[in-house]
Protein backbone atom coordinates (compact mmCIF):
# COMPACT_ATOMS: atom_id res chain seq x y z
CA UNK A 1 0.00 0.00 0.00
CA UNK A 2 1.31 3.45 -0.85
CA UNK A 3 2.48 5.45 2.55
CA UNK A 4 -0.63 8.12 1.71
CA UNK A 5 -2.71 5.97 1.20
CA UNK A 6 -2.35 4.23 4.25
CA UNK A 7 -2.33 7.35 5.81
CA UNK A 8 -5.31 8.83 5.02
CA UNK A 9 -6.81 5.23 5.32
CA UNK A 10 -5.69 5.80 9.21
CA UNK A 11 -6.96 9.40 9.29
CA UNK A 12 -10.04 8.10 8.44
CA UNK A 13 -10.29 5.57 10.66
CA UNK A 14 -9.08 8.13 13.33
CA UNK A 15 -12.49 10.43 12.23
CA UNK A 16 -14.40 7.41 12.43
CA UNK A 17 -13.74 6.60 15.85
CA UNK A 18 -14.22 9.98 16.89
CA UNK A 19 -17.38 10.77 15.71
CA UNK A 20 -18.35 6.98 17.30
CA UNK A 21 -16.96 8.78 20.65
CA UNK A 22 -19.10 12.21 20.29
CA UNK A 23 -22.36 9.90 19.51
CA UNK A 24 -21.84 6.99 21.76
CA UNK A 25 -22.24 7.77 26.24
CA UNK A 26 -18.93 7.26 27.83
CA UNK A 27 -20.19 5.07 30.33
CA UNK A 28 -23.68 3.14 31.01
CA UNK A 29 -25.02 5.78 33.03
CA UNK A 30 -25.08 8.39 29.93
CA UNK A 31 -27.59 8.40 27.36
CA UNK A 32 -27.16 7.80 23.54
CA UNK A 33 -27.74 11.66 23.22
CA UNK A 34 -23.82 12.68 24.36
CA UNK A 35 -23.64 15.16 21.22
CA UNK A 36 -27.22 17.70 22.49
CA UNK A 37 -27.30 19.71 25.60
CA UNK A 38 -31.58 19.36 25.86
CA UNK A 39 -31.90 19.82 29.37
CA UNK A 40 -31.30 22.50 32.33
CA UNK A 41 -28.34 20.23 33.55
CA UNK A 42 -28.41 18.15 30.87
CA UNK A 43 -29.83 14.66 32.06
CA UNK A 44 -32.75 14.53 34.45
CA UNK A 45 -30.20 13.22 37.06
CA UNK A 46 -28.71 16.95 37.38
CA UNK A 47 -25.27 15.91 36.62
CA UNK A 48 -24.26 18.27 34.61
CA UNK A 49 -21.83 16.07 32.81
CA UNK A 50 -21.12 15.73 28.88
CA UNK A 51 -19.74 12.23 27.80
CA UNK A 52 -17.69 14.28 25.04
CA UNK A 53 -14.03 13.29 25.40
CA UNK A 54 -12.97 14.88 22.09
CA UNK A 55 -11.14 17.62 24.28
CA UNK A 56 -8.73 16.24 27.22
CA UNK A 57 -6.74 17.28 29.86
CA UNK A 58 -3.38 16.46 27.22
CA UNK A 59 -5.45 19.02 24.34
CA UNK A 60 -7.13 21.18 26.24
CA UNK A 61 -4.64 24.02 26.01
CA UNK A 62 -5.42 24.37 22.32
CA UNK A 63 -8.88 25.18 22.87
CA UNK A 64 -9.77 28.78 21.21
CA UNK A 65 -12.99 30.55 20.94
CA UNK A 66 -14.47 30.04 17.88
CA UNK A 67 -17.14 32.23 17.78
CA UNK A 68 -19.50 34.69 20.21
CA UNK A 69 -23.23 35.70 20.12
CA UNK A 70 -24.28 38.82 21.97
CA UNK A 71 -27.75 39.44 23.03
CA UNK A 72 -27.74 42.76 23.00
CA UNK A 73 -28.84 43.90 26.90
CA UNK A 74 -26.29 43.39 29.47
CA UNK A 75 -29.00 44.07 32.38
CA UNK A 76 -28.58 41.49 34.67
CA UNK A 77 -25.65 39.69 32.65
CA UNK A 78 -26.08 36.29 31.51
CA UNK A 79 -27.60 34.10 34.07
CA UNK A 80 -28.59 31.44 31.84
CA UNK A 81 -27.79 27.71 30.45
CA UNK A 82 -27.87 27.71 26.82
CA UNK A 83 -30.13 24.30 25.72
CA UNK A 84 -28.14 22.67 22.22
CA UNK A 85 -30.23 20.55 19.69
CA UNK A 86 -28.79 18.84 16.45
CA UNK A 87 -26.19 21.44 16.12
CA UNK A 88 -28.39 24.68 16.87
CA UNK A 89 -28.16 26.28 20.51
CA UNK A 90 -30.64 28.47 21.87
CA UNK A 91 -30.23 30.46 25.03
CA UNK A 92 -32.40 33.19 26.81
CA UNK A 93 -30.83 36.71 27.49
CA UNK A 94 -32.33 39.78 29.59
CA UNK A 95 -35.81 40.67 29.34
CA UNK A 96 -36.76 37.22 28.29
CA UNK A 97 -35.01 37.68 24.69
CA UNK A 98 -34.28 33.88 22.99
CA UNK A 99 -32.19 33.29 20.26
CA UNK A 100 -31.43 30.22 17.66
CA UNK A 101 -28.17 30.37 16.52
CA UNK A 102 -25.86 27.65 14.54
CA UNK A 103 -23.93 26.06 16.82
CA UNK A 104 -20.67 25.71 14.78
CA UNK A 105 -21.31 29.53 13.64
CA UNK A 106 -22.82 31.38 16.13
CA UNK A 107 -25.15 32.12 12.72
CA UNK A 108 -28.21 33.77 13.85
CA UNK A 109 -31.34 31.48 12.99
CA UNK A 110 -34.40 33.34 14.75
CA UNK A 111 -35.03 35.67 17.44
CA UNK A 112 -37.97 35.64 19.80
CA UNK A 113 -39.00 38.32 22.79
CA UNK A 114 -42.72 38.27 24.32
CA UNK A 115 -44.98 41.65 24.61
CA UNK A 116 -43.90 41.86 27.89
CA UNK A 117 -46.55 43.53 30.25
CA UNK A 118 -45.66 46.79 31.53
CA UNK A 119 -45.63 46.14 34.90
CA UNK A 120 -42.66 43.34 34.24
CA UNK A 121 -40.13 45.81 34.03
CA UNK A 122 -41.39 47.64 37.74
CA UNK A 123 -40.31 43.95 39.36
CA UNK A 124 -37.79 43.47 41.71
CA UNK A 125 -36.63 40.63 39.44
CA UNK A 126 -36.56 42.37 36.43
CA UNK A 127 -35.09 41.17 33.31
CA UNK A 128 -33.72 37.92 34.76
CA UNK A 129 -33.81 34.48 32.64
CA UNK A 130 -32.13 31.44 33.82
CA UNK A 131 -33.31 29.30 31.85
CA UNK A 132 -35.38 27.05 28.97
CA UNK A 133 -36.47 24.13 27.82
CA UNK A 134 -36.62 21.95 24.85
CA UNK A 135 -39.21 19.71 23.96
CA UNK A 136 -42.07 19.27 21.50
CA UNK A 137 -40.42 20.97 18.78
CA UNK A 138 -40.68 24.19 21.08
CA UNK A 139 -39.21 26.23 23.30
CA UNK A 140 -40.56 26.92 26.46
CA UNK A 141 -40.22 29.70 28.68
CA UNK A 142 -41.28 30.94 31.58
CA UNK A 143 -41.85 34.95 31.47
CA UNK A 144 -41.49 38.00 33.62
CA UNK A 145 -44.59 39.14 33.43
CA UNK A 146 -46.59 35.35 34.67
CA UNK A 147 -47.02 33.47 31.71
CA UNK A 148 -45.92 30.13 30.44
CA UNK A 149 -44.93 30.51 26.38
CA UNK A 150 -44.36 27.57 23.79
CA UNK A 151 -42.35 28.56 21.13
CA UNK A 152 -41.70 26.82 17.35
CA UNK A 153 -38.20 25.67 17.66
CA UNK A 154 -37.30 25.94 14.28
CA UNK A 155 -39.23 29.02 13.34
CA UNK A 156 -38.84 30.99 16.79
CA UNK A 157 -42.96 31.75 16.26
CA UNK A 158 -44.90 31.59 19.16
CA UNK A 159 -47.44 28.71 19.60
CA UNK A 160 -48.95 29.41 22.70
CA UNK A 161 -48.63 31.34 25.50
CA UNK A 162 -51.07 31.03 28.65
CA UNK A 163 -51.50 33.80 31.47
CA UNK A 164 -51.01 31.97 34.98
CA UNK A 165 -50.31 35.27 37.77
CA UNK A 166 -51.42 38.64 38.11
CA UNK A 167 -48.15 40.74 39.03
CA UNK A 168 -50.36 43.50 40.29
CA UNK A 169 -52.11 41.73 42.79
CA UNK A 170 -48.71 39.26 43.57
CA UNK A 171 -45.63 41.19 43.11
CA UNK A 172 -43.67 37.95 43.22
CA UNK A 173 -45.79 35.98 40.74
CA UNK A 174 -43.46 35.86 37.77
CA UNK A 175 -41.04 33.31 36.35
CA UNK A 176 -37.54 33.50 36.38
CA UNK A 177 -36.80 30.21 35.17
CA UNK A 178 -38.50 28.18 32.36
CA UNK A 179 -41.32 25.73 33.23
CA UNK A 180 -39.81 22.30 32.97
CA UNK A 181 -40.91 18.75 30.91
CA UNK A 182 -42.49 15.90 32.44
CA UNK A 183 -43.74 13.80 29.71
CA UNK A 184 -46.64 16.02 28.17
CA UNK A 185 -47.04 18.49 31.55
CA UNK A 186 -45.09 21.39 32.11
CA UNK A 187 -44.18 22.30 35.59
CA UNK A 188 -42.66 25.50 37.03
CA UNK A 189 -43.14 27.79 40.34
CA UNK A 190 -43.08 31.46 40.72
CA UNK A 191 -40.03 33.31 41.79
CA UNK A 192 -40.99 35.80 44.81
CA UNK A 193 -40.27 33.93 48.19
CA UNK A 194 -38.49 37.41 49.74
CA UNK A 195 -42.40 39.28 49.18
CA UNK A 196 -45.40 39.19 50.65
CA UNK A 197 -47.11 36.86 48.71
CA UNK A 198 -47.96 33.43 48.52
CA UNK A 199 -46.28 31.42 46.24
CA UNK A 200 -47.21 28.45 43.87
CA UNK A 201 -46.02 25.77 41.20
CA UNK A 202 -48.26 25.36 38.44
CA UNK A 203 -48.83 23.11 35.64
CA UNK A 204 -49.90 23.40 31.86
CA UNK A 205 -50.31 20.62 28.91
CA UNK A 206 -47.58 21.41 27.04
CA UNK A 207 -48.96 21.26 23.71
CA UNK A 208 -52.16 23.22 23.99
CA UNK A 209 -51.35 25.38 27.19
CA UNK A 210 -54.05 24.77 28.97
CA UNK A 211 -53.60 24.80 32.85
CA UNK A 212 -53.80 20.97 34.92
CA UNK A 213 -52.95 21.85 37.96
CA UNK A 214 -51.68 23.75 40.90
CA UNK A 215 -49.82 22.84 44.05
CA UNK A 216 -49.76 25.67 46.79
CA UNK A 217 -46.48 26.05 48.43
CA UNK A 218 -47.97 27.44 51.33
CA UNK A 219 -49.61 24.74 53.30
CA UNK A 220 -53.56 25.89 54.22
CA UNK A 221 -52.67 24.05 57.58
CA UNK A 222 -52.91 26.92 61.15
CA UNK A 223 -50.58 24.90 63.00
CA UNK A 224 -48.48 25.09 59.98
CA UNK A 225 -49.11 29.03 59.14
CA UNK A 226 -51.01 30.76 62.15
CA UNK A 227 -53.82 33.17 61.21
CA UNK A 228 -53.45 35.14 57.61
CA UNK A 229 -49.62 34.94 57.87
CA UNK A 230 -50.03 32.29 54.37
CA UNK A 231 -50.98 35.10 52.39
CA UNK A 232 -47.58 36.55 52.65
CA UNK A 233 -45.51 33.65 53.37
CA UNK A 234 -43.48 34.03 50.51
CA UNK A 235 -42.46 30.07 49.12
CA UNK A 236 -42.56 29.35 45.39
CA UNK A 237 -40.05 27.51 43.56
CA UNK A 238 -37.71 29.79 41.13
CA UNK A 239 -35.81 27.47 39.79
CA UNK A 240 -36.08 24.91 37.45
CA UNK A 241 -37.20 20.93 39.01
CA UNK A 242 -36.18 17.70 37.08
CA UNK A 243 -38.46 14.79 36.23
CA UNK A 244 -37.31 11.73 36.58
CA UNK A 245 -39.48 9.39 34.20
CA UNK A 246 -38.02 5.98 36.16
CA UNK A 247 -40.46 6.57 38.83
CA UNK A 248 -42.66 9.21 37.20
CA UNK A 249 -41.93 12.10 39.49
CA UNK A 250 -41.16 16.00 39.36
CA UNK A 251 -38.90 16.99 41.86
CA UNK A 252 -38.71 20.32 42.59
CA UNK A 253 -37.14 23.10 45.50
CA UNK A 254 -39.25 25.35 47.81
CA UNK A 255 -38.03 28.87 48.77
CA UNK A 256 -37.73 30.30 52.31
CA UNK A 257 -40.90 31.57 53.96
CA UNK A 258 -41.24 35.42 54.46
CA UNK A 259 -40.76 37.21 56.20
CA UNK A 260 -37.41 35.88 55.80
CA UNK A 261 -35.59 36.62 58.81
CA UNK A 262 -38.27 37.47 61.80
CA UNK A 263 -40.47 34.39 62.37
CA UNK A 264 -42.45 35.84 65.22
CA UNK A 265 -45.66 36.06 63.58
CA UNK A 266 -45.51 32.89 61.76
CA UNK A 267 -44.90 30.37 64.71
CA UNK A 268 -45.25 26.58 62.77
CA UNK A 269 -43.04 24.91 60.83
CA UNK A 270 -44.25 26.72 57.80
CA UNK A 271 -44.63 23.74 55.26
CA UNK A 272 -44.02 23.56 52.24
CA UNK A 273 -41.56 26.36 52.48
CA UNK A 274 -37.61 25.08 52.35
CA UNK A 275 -38.48 21.73 51.22
CA UNK A 276 -37.84 19.32 48.38
CA UNK A 277 -41.41 18.08 47.03
CA UNK A 278 -41.56 14.79 45.12
CA UNK A 279 -44.89 15.33 42.78
CA UNK A 280 -46.96 13.24 40.62
CA UNK A 281 -46.87 15.13 37.43
CA UNK A 282 -50.01 14.24 36.18
CA UNK A 283 -51.79 15.31 39.32
CA UNK A 284 -49.92 17.86 41.01
CA UNK A 285 -50.28 15.16 44.04
CA UNK A 286 -47.57 14.99 47.17
CA UNK A 287 -45.60 12.14 47.11
CA UNK A 288 -43.27 13.23 49.70
CA UNK A 289 -41.50 15.98 51.11
CA UNK A 290 -38.21 16.68 52.89
CA UNK A 291 -38.86 20.00 55.13
CA UNK A 292 -34.86 21.07 55.54
CA UNK A 293 -34.70 23.97 57.44
CA UNK A 294 -38.50 23.84 59.39
CA UNK A 295 -39.84 27.28 60.61
CA UNK A 296 -36.97 28.53 58.38
CA UNK A 297 -35.91 32.39 59.38
CA UNK A 298 -32.50 32.31 58.02
CA UNK A 299 -33.51 32.58 54.16
CA UNK A 300 -32.40 29.31 53.44
CA UNK A 301 -34.33 27.92 50.14
CA UNK A 302 -34.01 24.32 48.84
CA UNK A 303 -34.63 25.43 45.68
CA UNK A 304 -31.17 24.01 44.06
CA UNK A 305 -31.03 20.59 41.78
CA UNK A 306 -31.65 17.16 43.05
CA UNK A 307 -28.73 14.90 42.12
CA UNK A 308 -29.87 11.16 41.47
CA UNK A 309 -27.21 8.50 42.54
CA UNK A 310 -26.82 5.14 43.92
CA UNK A 311 -26.10 4.22 47.11
CA UNK A 312 -25.37 1.19 47.80
CA UNK A 313 -27.70 -0.30 45.20
CA UNK A 314 -30.29 2.84 46.35
CA UNK A 315 -31.63 4.78 44.44
CA UNK A 316 -30.97 8.71 46.18
CA UNK A 317 -31.46 12.17 45.82
CA UNK A 318 -28.38 14.02 46.59
CA UNK A 319 -30.00 17.84 47.68
CA UNK A 320 -27.86 21.05 48.65
CA UNK A 321 -29.78 23.43 50.63
CA UNK A 322 -28.76 27.27 50.79
CA UNK A 323 -27.73 26.18 54.66
CA UNK A 324 -24.20 25.00 53.10
CA UNK A 325 -25.41 21.08 54.42
CA UNK A 326 -26.33 18.36 52.06
CA UNK A 327 -29.02 16.01 52.66
CA UNK A 328 -28.67 12.92 51.04
CA UNK A 329 -32.46 10.76 50.68
CA UNK A 330 -33.87 7.83 49.48
CA UNK A 331 -35.83 8.71 46.34
CA UNK A 332 -38.76 6.58 47.38
CA UNK A 333 -39.63 8.34 50.18
CA UNK A 334 -37.48 11.24 51.01
CA UNK A 335 -35.84 8.71 54.20
CA UNK A 336 -32.40 10.30 55.15
CA UNK A 337 -29.34 7.99 54.21
CA UNK A 338 -26.85 11.07 55.37
CA UNK A 339 -26.25 14.66 55.91
CA UNK A 340 -22.66 16.47 55.88
CA UNK A 341 -21.98 19.94 55.63
CA UNK A 342 -20.54 21.95 52.80
CA UNK A 343 -19.74 25.05 55.06
CA UNK A 344 -16.88 25.35 56.66
CA UNK A 345 -18.39 28.16 59.00
CA UNK A 346 -21.86 27.75 59.47
CA UNK A 347 -23.41 28.83 63.02
CA UNK A 348 -26.99 28.56 62.41
CA UNK A 349 -26.83 25.11 64.18
CA UNK A 350 -24.56 22.77 65.67
CA UNK A 351 -24.80 20.46 63.15
CA UNK A 352 -27.74 18.59 61.88
CA UNK A 353 -28.78 14.59 62.76
CA UNK A 354 -27.95 12.86 59.88
CA UNK A 355 -30.79 10.28 60.75
CA UNK A 356 -33.65 12.59 61.24
CA UNK A 357 -32.53 16.22 59.80
CA UNK A 358 -33.22 17.79 63.23
CA UNK A 359 -31.37 20.89 63.61
CA UNK A 360 -29.39 20.66 66.58
CA UNK A 361 -28.22 23.63 68.65
CA UNK A 362 -30.43 26.00 66.51
CA UNK A 363 -29.61 29.94 66.82
CA UNK A 364 -31.85 31.91 68.03
CA UNK A 365 -32.27 35.56 66.82
CA UNK A 366 -33.53 38.43 69.39
CA UNK A 367 -35.72 40.80 67.50
CA UNK A 368 -34.13 44.06 67.84
CA UNK A 369 -30.71 42.65 68.39
CA UNK A 370 -27.68 42.16 66.02
CA UNK A 371 -26.83 38.62 65.52
CA UNK A 372 -24.01 37.06 63.48
CA UNK A 373 -25.78 34.59 61.61
CA UNK A 374 -23.36 32.04 59.40
CA UNK A 375 -23.71 31.51 56.12
CA UNK A 376 -25.46 34.48 54.66
CA UNK A 377 -28.69 34.78 52.61
CA UNK A 378 -26.68 33.97 49.59
CA UNK A 379 -25.89 30.77 51.12
CA UNK A 380 -22.91 28.24 51.18
CA UNK A 381 -23.42 28.09 47.57
CA UNK A 382 -25.93 30.25 45.08
CA UNK A 383 -28.50 28.60 42.45
CA UNK A 384 -25.85 27.65 40.26
CA UNK A 385 -25.57 23.85 39.94
CA UNK A 386 -22.42 21.63 40.81
CA UNK A 387 -21.54 18.81 38.28
CA UNK A 388 -21.40 14.80 38.95
CA UNK A 389 -19.10 12.74 36.74
CA UNK A 390 -19.70 9.41 36.65
CA UNK A 391 -16.22 8.14 36.23
CA UNK A 392 -14.55 10.09 39.05
CA UNK A 393 -17.79 9.64 41.19
CA UNK A 394 -17.14 13.14 42.31
CA UNK A 395 -19.24 16.10 42.57
CA UNK A 396 -17.69 19.31 41.86
CA UNK A 397 -19.34 22.28 43.54
CA UNK A 398 -18.91 26.15 44.22
CA UNK A 399 -18.85 26.91 47.76
CA UNK A 400 -18.30 30.19 49.90
CA UNK A 401 -17.24 31.18 53.47
CA UNK A 402 -19.43 34.49 54.06
CA UNK A 403 -21.42 35.61 57.53
CA UNK A 404 -23.96 38.55 57.80
CA UNK A 405 -24.96 41.06 60.66
CA UNK A 406 -28.74 40.47 60.75
CA UNK A 407 -31.34 42.87 63.16
CA UNK A 408 -34.55 41.18 62.86
CA UNK A 409 -37.36 43.35 62.84
CA UNK A 410 -41.03 43.22 62.31
CA UNK A 411 -42.46 44.63 59.05
CA UNK A 412 -45.62 46.02 57.80
CA UNK A 413 -46.93 44.62 54.45
CA UNK A 414 -49.36 47.52 53.82
CA UNK A 415 -48.47 50.29 51.36
CA UNK A 416 -45.37 47.77 49.70
CA UNK A 417 -44.72 48.63 46.36
CA UNK A 418 -43.64 45.93 43.45
CA UNK A 419 -40.03 45.65 44.10
CA UNK A 420 -40.47 45.75 48.25
CA UNK A 421 -38.93 42.69 49.67
CA UNK A 422 -40.39 41.19 52.92
CA UNK A 423 -36.95 40.54 54.80
CA UNK A 424 -38.06 41.37 58.45
CA UNK A 425 -34.92 43.50 59.10
CA UNK A 426 -33.77 46.94 60.27
CA UNK A 427 -30.00 45.77 59.25
CA UNK A 428 -28.50 43.08 57.03
CA UNK A 429 -24.93 43.19 56.21
CA UNK A 430 -22.46 40.72 54.46
CA UNK A 431 -19.37 40.23 56.70
CA UNK A 432 -16.14 37.88 56.89
CA UNK A 433 -16.68 35.37 58.86
CA UNK A 434 -15.37 35.78 62.50
CA UNK A 435 -12.05 33.83 62.15
CA UNK A 436 -11.11 33.96 58.09
CA UNK A 437 -11.38 36.33 54.86
CA UNK A 438 -14.73 35.68 53.43
CA UNK A 439 -13.50 33.30 49.95
CA UNK A 440 -14.73 31.35 47.60
CA UNK A 441 -13.46 27.56 46.46
CA UNK A 442 -14.58 25.22 43.93
CA UNK A 443 -14.70 21.65 45.62
CA UNK A 444 -14.19 18.18 44.74
CA UNK A 445 -16.12 15.89 46.74
CA UNK A 446 -17.85 12.57 47.53
CA UNK A 447 -21.29 13.67 47.00
CA UNK A 448 -22.78 10.72 49.66
CA UNK A 449 -20.17 11.39 52.33
CA UNK A 450 -18.72 14.69 51.73
CA UNK A 451 -15.32 13.44 51.73
CA UNK A 452 -13.10 16.27 50.21
CA UNK A 453 -10.82 15.21 47.21
CA UNK A 454 -9.32 18.23 46.23
CA UNK A 455 -9.86 22.28 46.64
CA UNK A 456 -9.06 25.59 44.36
CA UNK A 457 -9.88 29.05 46.16
CA UNK A 458 -11.39 31.91 44.80
CA UNK A 459 -10.69 35.53 45.73
CA UNK A 460 -14.99 36.11 45.17
CA UNK A 461 -16.48 33.12 44.86
CA UNK A 462 -17.79 31.37 41.72
CA UNK A 463 -21.19 31.97 40.61
CA UNK A 464 -21.20 30.17 37.84
CA UNK A 465 -22.80 26.40 36.69
CA UNK A 466 -19.94 23.54 36.70
CA UNK A 467 -19.24 21.37 33.66
CA UNK A 468 -17.46 18.17 34.02
CA UNK A 469 -17.08 15.83 30.64
CA UNK A 470 -15.50 12.06 29.58
CA UNK A 471 -12.73 14.04 28.75
CA UNK A 472 -11.71 14.47 32.35
CA UNK A 473 -12.35 17.95 33.15
CA UNK A 474 -14.08 20.32 35.03
CA UNK A 475 -14.98 23.82 33.38
CA UNK A 476 -16.04 26.61 35.35
CA UNK A 477 -16.04 30.62 35.58
CA UNK A 478 -15.38 32.91 37.78
CA UNK A 479 -16.89 36.55 38.72
CA UNK A 480 -13.36 38.10 37.21
CA UNK A 481 -14.04 36.67 33.64
CA UNK A 482 -11.95 33.87 33.39
CA UNK A 483 -13.49 30.45 32.34
CA UNK A 484 -10.88 27.88 34.08
CA UNK A 485 -10.75 23.84 33.01
CA UNK A 486 -9.37 21.77 35.59
CA UNK A 487 -8.14 17.92 35.69
CA UNK A 488 -11.30 16.05 36.74
CA UNK A 489 -8.87 13.69 39.06
CA UNK A 490 -6.56 16.53 40.64
CA UNK A 491 -8.00 19.58 40.25
CA UNK A 492 -4.47 20.93 38.61
CA UNK A 493 -5.25 23.90 36.38
CA UNK A 494 -4.74 23.25 32.96
CA UNK A 495 -6.05 25.99 30.89
CA UNK A 496 -7.58 29.41 31.27
CA UNK A 497 -9.29 32.82 29.55
CA UNK A 498 -10.77 35.45 29.99
CA UNK A 499 -14.26 36.43 28.63
CA UNK A 500 -14.94 39.65 29.20
CA UNK A 501 -17.36 39.61 32.13
CA UNK A 502 -18.06 37.52 34.58
CA UNK A 503 -19.77 34.38 34.61
CA UNK A 504 -22.91 33.49 36.33
CA UNK A 505 -24.69 31.24 33.87
CA UNK A 506 -24.22 27.48 33.04
CA UNK A 507 -21.07 26.38 30.90
CA UNK A 508 -22.35 23.20 28.41
CA UNK A 509 -20.38 20.99 26.23
CA UNK A 510 -21.75 19.82 22.12
CA UNK A 511 -20.86 18.52 19.20
CA UNK A 512 -21.39 19.68 15.47
CA UNK A 513 -20.89 17.41 12.97
CA UNK A 514 -18.34 15.37 15.17
CA UNK A 515 -16.31 18.48 16.67
CA UNK A 516 -16.96 19.22 20.24
CA UNK A 517 -17.46 22.69 21.04
CA UNK A 518 -17.48 24.51 25.03
CA UNK A 519 -20.32 27.38 25.40
CA UNK A 520 -19.43 30.07 28.43
CA UNK A 521 -21.97 32.42 28.80
CA UNK A 522 -20.33 35.37 30.02
CA UNK A 523 -22.03 38.38 31.15
CA UNK A 524 -21.32 39.42 35.34
CA UNK A 525 -24.97 40.58 36.59
CA UNK A 526 -27.70 38.90 38.71
CA UNK A 527 -28.84 40.43 42.35
CA UNK A 528 -25.81 38.34 43.95
CA UNK A 529 -23.67 41.32 43.41
CA UNK A 530 -25.68 43.71 44.89
CA UNK A 531 -25.82 41.36 48.23
CA UNK A 532 -22.27 40.34 48.76
CA UNK A 533 -20.34 43.52 48.04
CA UNK A 534 -19.66 44.01 51.26
CA UNK A 535 -18.14 40.84 51.92
CA UNK A 536 -16.46 41.17 49.04
CA UNK A 537 -15.46 45.00 48.10
CA UNK A 538 -13.75 43.66 44.40
CA UNK A 539 -17.49 42.94 43.28
CA UNK A 540 -18.18 46.65 42.89
CA UNK A 541 -15.17 46.80 40.11
CA UNK A 542 -16.72 44.16 37.89
CA UNK A 543 -17.84 44.94 34.68
CA UNK A 544 -21.07 44.05 33.35
CA UNK A 545 -22.27 42.47 29.82
CA UNK A 546 -23.52 39.84 28.08
CA UNK A 547 -21.62 37.31 25.16
CA UNK A 548 -21.85 33.64 24.51
CA UNK A 549 -18.35 32.47 23.79
CA UNK A 550 -18.16 29.43 22.10
CA UNK A 551 -15.08 27.35 22.40
CA UNK A 552 -13.18 24.24 20.72
CA UNK A 553 -9.82 23.13 19.79
CA UNK A 554 -7.43 24.18 17.25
Amino acid sequence: MHPTTRSNTAAAVAAFLLALSLTQPAAAHDDEDAANWTQYHRTSNAWRYSPLDQITTRNVKQLKPVWIHQPGEITSGLVSTPLVKDGVLYYVGPNNHVFALDGATGKPLWHYQPKLAAVASESFYASLGRSLTLGHGRIYLGTLDGRFVAIDDKTGKEVWSTQLTDLKKCFGCLFSSSPVLAGDVLIGGTTGGDQAQRGKIYAVNAITGAQMWTFDTIRDDPASWPGDTGEVAGGGAWMPGTYDAASDTFFIGTSNAAPDFYGDGRKGDNLYTASLLALDPKTGKLKWHRQEIPHDTFDYDSTYEALLLKKDGKDVVVHLNKSGFVFVMDKADGKLENVWPLSQTYNFVKTIDPKTGELIGRREMPVGKETLLCPYLLGTRSYNAGAYNPKTKLWYTNAMEVCQNVIPAKQETSGMGIASLYLGVDKLEAVPPPDRPAEGRLDARDPLTGKLKWSVKYPVPGLGSVLTTGGGLVFNGDPQGFVHAYDADTGAELWKFQTGSGIRGGIVSYAVNGKQYIAVPSGWGSLAPGFMASAFPAVKQLTGGAAMVVFALD
